[in-house]
């Protein structure tokens, strides 16, 4: 494994798990598989529903939670509520989250940000995160708030690697979680000449090269799998590095293309959306 060191000192590791779009049951199983396949980083939210599920994974694992660094996302629907990260804890199954996420840059975002202030304060939240904010309403909450965030989650890839994104992150210290990071599935991203290139040589597959991309990079990836054998492979990516020259040309097939765009419409959506319930 490699790792990121926070803006607070903070050691995170560069690859886990994401549990997007899995029921509660799923997420336990594929927290459990990836837990006892060595992965420690675990990434959920509010918005799946599955933060129970992702708890009893963490539990059945028999991993300790101190070798665990947990993610999870508050809702904007419980932005202002006083108890949010307290029945987050509780859904998750532990006394403190190492990554706290406001899942969307609705209109509420300072009063949830408060929030997870209080609770860093409090010793329930080591880091803060800002998720899916663009880059104008990023640099104006990091200007505003008491406590800096320590990470941004994003769509990011080699279609779109965020390079404006990341020249306001490299002025902060702030690292970058990559979501979609093998391009939401896409076909003709993950065909790319140059990675069936690389993975040849590398004795690699394809996947694989674009999240060792990722890592040189310097993002944190979290690819979600319900196949352990799929989860393992996601995991192999640290016994070999990309020249120069390959990241090189690999920067050149930036389509400036992304999968998802928020507009004011869904997010003013967002900020009403109650969550379904959380088994």
């Amino acid at each position: 494994m490699e790792y990121i060191t926070l803006n607070n000192g903070i050691k995170m590791p560069m690859a886990g798990i994401g549990v997007f779009m899995m029921s509660p049951a799923e997420a336990e199983a594929s927290v459990e598989s990836a837990l006892k396949s060595g992965i420690r980083l675990i990434d959920t939210a509010n918005g799946y529903m599955n933060e129970s599920g992702t708890g009893r994974g963490i539990k059945k694992s028999g991993v300790p939670r101190e070798e665990i660094f947990l993610v999870t996302k508050l809702w904007p629907t419980v932005y202002e509520k006083e108890t949010a990260v307290e029945e987050t804890l509780s859904r998750l199954g532990t006394d403190y989250i190492d990554l706290l996420f406001l899942h969307q840059p609705t209109a509420n975002w300072r009063e949830g940000y408060r929030n997870i202030e209080k609770a860093v304060r409090a010793g329930k939240v080591r880091a803060i995160g800002l998720s899916n904010f663009p880059n104008e309403l990023l640099q104006e909450a990091i200007a505003a708030v008491e406590i800096k965030p320590q990470m941004v989650q994003v769509e990011a890839h080699p279609y779109y690697p965020q390079d404006e994104l990341k020249k306001i992150l490299a002025g902060t210290d702030m690292g970058l979680m990559a979501w979609y990071p093998l391009g939401h599935g896409d076909k003709s991203l993950r065909e790319e000449p140059v990675f069936t290139e690389l993975a040849k040589k590398y004795g690699k597959t394809n996947a694989q090269i674009i999240l060792r991309w990722h890592i040189q990079s310097g993002n944190v990836v979290i690819p979600g799998s319900k196949n352990p054998d799929h989860i393992r492979d996601n995991f192999d990516i640290f016994d070999f590095v990309l020249s120069d020259e390959e990241m090189a040309q690999i920067a050149k097939v930036n389509k400036n293309k992304r999968y998802y765009t928020a507009t004011p419409e869904m997010l003013a959506g967002y900020a009403r959306m109650e969550l379904g319930p959380d088994l």
